[in-house]
């Protein structure tokens, strides 16, 4: 009977993948920082400058973002869009 004993150079690739793997979930958080902060100017311009800059912050936040995002995904938006600009024009 022959024994499936891993060798040493697959337990070190397991090793490594578990190392690289709990460094990328360690960086999470810190990813959707710099998304939210990349994405503070549209939504400046769809909600405007004061709904604007506290929905970025809420979503710069770590957990905060996290949790409100969730709770939106069901729910929509906690501070909603601006109205439209007509520029003149009249719907039909």
């Amino acid at each position: 009977m022959a024994k499936d004993s891993k060798t040493l150079k697959r337990k070190a690739a397991e090793a490594g993948g578990w190392i690289a793997a709990k460094r990328i979930a360690k960086s999470i958080p810190y990813v959707g920082t710099v998304f939210a902060i990349g994405l503070v100017g549209y939504d400046i311009k769809k909600k405007g400058v004061v709904k604007g800059v506290i929905n970025s912050g809420l979503d710069a936040i770590p957990f905060v973002g996290l949790g409100k995002n969730a709770i939106e995904f069901f729910t929509g938006d906690f501070l909603p869009d601006k109205e439209p600009k007509n520029n003149g024009k009249k719907r039909s």
